[in-house]
């Protein structure tokens, strides 16, 4: 029989534009497919070390099976490491239809003053965008307009801090270093939310969930630690990503 053929993982050539770089990510993501199976085949634990997910990174890259959202996450990251102009970030979304919550997440990316994203998703305008967005909010009106065209309703968005180009750091991603309730709040309030967390983000002068700013929201009210906090959705993230 024919063995499936098991596409190369992308290398960057100094020929290539950062752009072009990371339309060749998202290529190979797409060849890996989006997993529709209802099985995970790779078990992505958010409260774990940098080191240990990108160790699951690779072992994506071996298997070559599908994956969903929550994988292409971690794949984007172990693959634009080592590229210090390319910042990485996540960006998860909470959306409202038919009577159900979904969840679902991509990488943010900031290069060269534009941002762009990397993702899966069924929906192939709610994963990777162009680095061509002058502003995060820009961005995240831009998903927010391919939610609409589904009937979905973004509820909260969640934005995490720059993840470290360290491959073999111990320290976990932070996921949600802004909570923003954006059905709940005026557009302008959250382009200023989004434009201040940004800068500092820029700045480099923020620091993982040490203080809580009151423009955030603490979850359930209960002021837990960041890395029990941040455990709780990682097994809904993409389960119902319909997105």
């Amino acid at each position: 029989c024919v063995q499936p053929s098991v596409p190369p993982v992308p290398n960057y050539k100094l020929s290539m534009s950062i752009p072009e770089w990371l339309q060749a990510i998202q290529t190979y993501m797409k060849m890996l497919q989006y997993n529709h199976t209802g099985t995970q085949f790779f078990e992505i634990r958010k409260t774990r070390p940098l080191s240990g997910l990108m160790e699951t990174a690779k072992e994506m890259t071996r298997e070559s099976l599908p994956i969903k959202c929550l994988e292409a996450v971690i794949l984007g990251i172990y693959l634009t490491n080592g590229q210090p102009s390319v910042e990485r970030f996540p960006i998860s979304f909470k959306t409202h239809f038919s009577g159900n919550y979904f969840h679902h997440v991509v990488l943010g990316i900031y290069c060269n003053g534009r941002y762009g994203s990397l993702g899966m998703s069924r929906r192939s305008d709610l994963m990777d965008k162009p680095l061509t967005y002058r502003t995060l909010s820009d961005l995240i009106f831009e998903f927010e307009e391919s939610y609409k065209k589904y009937l979905h309703s973004v509820k909260k968005v969640k934005i995490g801090l720059y993840v470290p180009h360290e491959p073999h750091s111990f320290q976990p991603i932070e996921w949600k270093q802004l909570v923003l309730n954006v059905s709940k709040m005026m557009r302008t309030e959250v382009r200023k939310e989004l434009e201040k967390f940004a800068r500092d983000m820029r700045m480099k002068i923020l620091k993982p969930s040490s203080a809580h700013s009151p423009t955030k929201e603490r979850s359930r009210g209960k002021s837990l630690s960041p890395h029990r906090r941040q455990a709780s959705p990682q097994r809904r993230a993409c389960r119902r990503d319909k997105s």
